[in-house]
C-alpha cells in the first residue's frame, strides 16, 4: 500500500524520506521530477505538481488576490518589518489557494507553493523594464528588504515551509530585454562581488530555499550552467543548500542562443552537472539521451532530484493534510479587508514626496479639484507586471474622489494620450484647469511601456525604455496645462526613474507614487489630504536625462547609481521629503579608530519641531577614502524607520562592524583598508543636491580604520 512507504512517513528524518523515494523512482520519473510541470507517479501516491508560481506583489496570474504596491514602491517603503507582514500575508493567501485547489482535484500552473519570489537583481539602469519588479539600485536595501520578503514568505515553522521563495535572477541580469537570451554581460571582479552578489549572498545565508538561474551568460557561461556561479560560489564559498531552477528556456537558449552546446542533451548535461535542478521549460526531457550518451551520470540526477524532493517533503506537498500547518487557512482571507489595508498601508509608506511648495496637504473642502493626466483612472497603473487581479481596484481618480469633502466639485478629463501624439483641436482641460482650485495631473508610465519581454506592448524595445524622460506627448501637455492651472500637483505613475525636470521646476508639489496596489487611489487620498505624512524613500537615483547614462548594454558600474555616479541627480537615491520638519543632531561615535574585528556605535537624534507626527527612514552611509581604486562615493550599511512625534526628539544608533567598512580589490576581495572614512546618517543619500531639494542636514562624523 502507498501510506506504507517510508518517504510518506511525516515522522521519519527528511534525509531518510528523501533517499527513500529516490531509490523507488525509474529513470524516466526522476527526470519528470526536475520538470517545472510534474507528473503523477501514481503507483506510489505522489500528486502531480506544478512549480511555476509568482508573488512578486501578492499571489500572481491565480485569479482573486490582494494586490500590494509593485516591488519597487515596497522598495520605497524602507521598512524592513512591514515588507516581512506583506510577504506573509502573500503566503497566507497562497496557502489558502492552494489547499482549496487541492480540494477541486487542480494541481496546474500557479496552484502551488515554490513562488519564483523575489526578484534581487540590481537596478543598474533606469531604462530596464524589469527593474520595477527589485527593490531598487543598493545591493544592502536590496538585500535587507529581500532576506524580509524570504521570511514572510517561508515563515518561521520549525518542520515546515510556509512557502518556498525563490532569489533570481541569478546573477548580473538586468537588461537589456531584447538581448537576454543570448547576451554576455561581463563585469569586472570588482563589480561582481561588490555590486551584483551581495543580495544573493545575503539571502542564501538567510535560508532561501530556491535560486533561479538568469538568461544570460555571465563572464563567459550561461548562468544555468554557470560552474563559477553555481559550484564555486553559491554552493561552494556561500554554502548553499537548497534547490536551484533555470529560468523558463534558458537552457534552451545555452544552444540555440549562446552556441555553448550544440544540442538540448548538451544544454540539460550542462546544467544538471554544474547543479541546476530543476528545468523550467522542456530541455531534461533530453537527460536521458544525455544518460545513455554518458554525457551525465543518473547519480548527478538523484542528487539534483533530492533537493526537490526535500523542498516538496518541507512544504508538506506529500504528507497528510491534517498534519501540515495552514492546510485549513480559509479561503475568505483573500483579498479581505484586513489585507487591503496592509496593502493601503504599504502604499502610503511607498509614496515619495519629491517636491512640495506648501500646496501639500490639501483641504478636503476645496472648491473645485481637477484631476486629469492618462494614469489617473488606469487600472494597469496600480498593478505593474507579475500581477494577481483584485476584486476591487481603487485607482488614483476613484481614491481623491471617495476623499473630497461633499461640496468640492472633483471634475476628471484625460487631458492627453499615456503615448503617441496629441490630438489637434479644442482641449477642455485647459479651461477646466483655469477654473478649478487645484489641478492634480497623473502622469507617468503604466505595464504598457516598461515591463517583461511579450507583456510591455507599448515598448518598442521589448520592455525597456529607450528614455527616461516623459513622453513627448505628456511633457506638452505638462508644460501647457502650467499656463492654465491656478496649483499644480504632479502625480507619478511607473515602476522606474522618470526625468522630469520641468515638473520640478513648474509643478506647486511632485509625488512619485509607483505601480500602488488594489488599494492605490486611497492611499494616495491619505497622502495629498493629509491623513498621512508622505515617508518613502527613493530605491533609486533618478537622472536629469537619459545622457547621463552609461551605455546600456554596458555592466560596469562606474558612472552608475548613486555609489559611483559624478553627475548631480535630478533626486538622489534615498530621498524623499515629508510634511514634518525634521533636524538632524550631531553624529557620536562609540570609538575614534576601529581595528578589524571590532564594532563601533554611532548615535544621533532626530528631532520633529513641526507640528505633524511623521516616520522618517534613517540612513546610514559609509564614505571610504578616495584614494582605494575605484571607491564607491557612498555606501549604505544600515538604515532604520523610525515615528518621530510632532514636537519630540528620537535617538537612533546604530552597530557597525568593521566589516561594514570593507573594501572589494580588483580581485573582487573584500579587504580592510585603513584609512580616514567619514559617515553620514541622514534623510538622503549624501551629497549637497537633497538639501538643496528640502531635506534636512545629515550628521557627520570621521572614523579612522587601524
Amino acid at each position: 500500500m502507498a501510506n506504507a512507504f517510508p518517504f510518506l512517513d511525516p515522522d521519519l528524518p527528511l534525509d531518510q524520506r528523501v533517499r527513500d523515494l529516490v531509490g523507488r523512482l525509474t529513470l524516466e520519473e526522476k527526470i519528470d521530477q526536475m520538470l517545472h510541470e510534474n507528473n503523477p507517479v501514481g503507483r506510489l501516491g505522489v500528486p502531480a505538481y506544478n512549480w511555476w508560481n509568482e508573488a512578486c506583489h501578492g499571489v500572481g496570474r491565480n485569479g482573486r488576490a490582494t494586490v500590494f504596491p509593485q516591488v519597487i514602491g515596497l522598495g520605497a517603503t524602507w521598512n524592513r518589518a512591514l515588507v516581512r507582514r506583506v510577504a506573509s500575508v502573500i503566503s497566507d493567501e497562497a496557502r489558502a489557494k492552494h489547499h482549496a485547489a487541492i480540494a477541486a482535484g487542480r494541481r496546474g500552473q500557479y496552484q502551488g507553493l515554490t513562488f519564483w519570489t523575489p526578484n534581487i537583481n540590481i537596478f543598474r539602469d533606469p531604462r530596464w523594464g524589469r527593474g520595477q519588479e527589485t527593490f531598487g539600485e543598493d545591493p544592502y536595501l536590496t538585500g535587507e528588504l529581500g532576506v524580509a520578503m524570504v521570511r514572510g514568505l517561508q515563515g518561521d515553522h520549525g518542520r515546515y515551509l510556509k512557502a518556498a521563495a525563490c532569489a533570481k535572477h541569478y546573477a548580473v541580469h538586468s537588461g537589456p530585454e531584447r538581448e537576454r537570451h543570448g547576451f554576455d554581460a561581463r563585469p569586472t571582479q570588482k563589480d561582481l562581488f561588490e555590486t551584483y552578489l551581495p543580495a544573493f549572498e545575503k539571502l542564501v545565508r538567510a535560508g532561501v530555499e530556491a535560486v533561479m538561474g538568469a538568461y544570460n551568460r555571465t563572464l563567459g557561461e550561461p548562468c544555468c550552467g554557470s560552474k563559477l556561479l553555481l559550484v564555486d560560489v553559491l554552493r561552494g564559498r556561500w554554502g548553499f543548500r537548497g534547490h536551484v531552477v533555470s529560468d523558463c528556456g534558458a537552457l534552451d537558449d545555452i544552444h540555440i542562443h549562446h552556441k555553448v552546446t550544440r544540442n538540448a542533451a548538451e544544454s540539460a548535461a550542462l546544467a544538471v552537472h554544474n547543479g541546476c535542478d530543476l528545468n523550467c521549460g522542456r530541455t531534461y526531457h533530453d537527460l536521458l539521451a544525455a544518460v545513455g550518451g554518458g554525457l551525465v551520470a543518473e547519480a548527478e540526477i538523484d542528487t539534483s532530484l533530492g533537493r526537490l524532493l526535500a523542498t516538496k517533503i518541507r512544504l508538506g506537498i506529500l504528507d497528510p493534510q491534517e498534519r501540515v500547518p495552514w492546510s485549513r487557512t480559509p479561503v475568505s482571507i483573500i483579498d479581505c479587508d484586513a489585507h487591503r489595508a496592509l496593502s493601503r498601508r504599504a502604499a502610503v509608506e511607498s509614496i515619495v514626496l519629491l517636491k512640495n511648495n506648501g500646496v501639500l496637504p490639501l483641504r478636503r473642502d476645496h472648491e473645485s479639484i481637477l484631476v486629469t493626466g492618462p494614469t489617473a483612472a488606469n487600472t494597469s497603473a496600480l498593478l505593474g507586471d507579475y500581477f494577481g487581479v483584485s476584486s476591487r481596484l481603487i485607482t488614483l481618480l476613484e481614491g481623491i474622489t471617495e476623499s473630497a469633502a461633499e461640496g468640492c466639485r472633483v471634475v476628471y478629463r484625460t487631458g492627453c494620450p499615456l503615448l503617441g501624439p496629441a490630438a489637434p483641436g479644442v482641449n477642455y482641460t485647459y479651461p477646466t484647469a483655469a477654473e478649478s482650485e487645484i489641478t492634480i495631473a497623473v502622469l507617468g508610465l503604466d505595464p504598457s511601456l516598461e515591463g517583461e519581454e511579450g507583456d510591455a506592448v507599448a515598448s518598442p524595445t521589448d520592455g525597456d525604455r529607450d528614455s527616461i524622460e516623459l513622453p513627448r506627448v505628456q511633457l506638452e501637455f505638462l508644460i501647457e496645462l502650467r499656463r492654465h492651472a491656478r496649483k499644480l500637483v504632479v502625480v507619478l505613475t511607473g515602476g522606474s526613474a522618470i526625468a522630469v525636470p520641468e515638473a520640478q521646476d513648474l509643478a506647486d508639489a511632485v509625488l512619485q507614487v509607483w505601480y500602488p496596489g488594489c488599494e492605490g487611489g486611497r492611499a494616495l487620498a491619505d497622502v495629498l489630504f493629509g491623513g498621512a505624512s508622505p515617508s518613502g524613500k527613493l530605491p533609486v537615483t533618478v537622472p536629469y536625462r537619459t545622457a547621463d547614462l552609461p551605455a546600456f548594454a554596458d555592466y560596469g558600474m562606474r558612472g552608475r547609481t548613486y555609489r559611483f555616479s559624478t553627475i548631480e541627480p535630478l533626486y538622489p537615491f534615498g530621498f524623499g521629503l515629508g510634511y514634518a520638519k525634521l533636524e538632524y543632531g550631531p553624529l557620536e561615535l562609540g570609538a575614534p579608530t576601529l581595528a578589524s574585528g571590532q564594532e563601533v556605535a554611532l548615535r544621533t537624534t532626530v528631532a520633529n519641531v513641526g507640528s505633524v507626527a511623521t516616520e522618517e527612514a534613517v540612513q546610514c552611509y559609509v564614505q571610504p577614502p578616495r584614494e582605494w581604486p575605484d571607491a564607491p562615493r557612498a555606501t549604505l550599511v544600515d538604515f532604520q524607520k523610525i515615528p518621530v512625534p510632532a514636537g519630540s526628539t528620537a535617538r537612533v544608533e546604530f552597530h557597525l562592524p568593521a566589516g561594514a567598512f570593507a573594501q572589494v580589490d580588483s580581485e573582487g576581495r573584500s579587504v580592510h583598508v585603513p584609512g580616514r572614512y567619514r559617515l553620514v546618517v541622514g534623510s538622503a543619500s549624501p551629497g549637497l543636491r537633497a538639501q538643496a531639494l528640502g531635506a534636512p542636514a545629515p550628521a557627520t562624523a570621521e572614523i579612522i580604520l587601524v
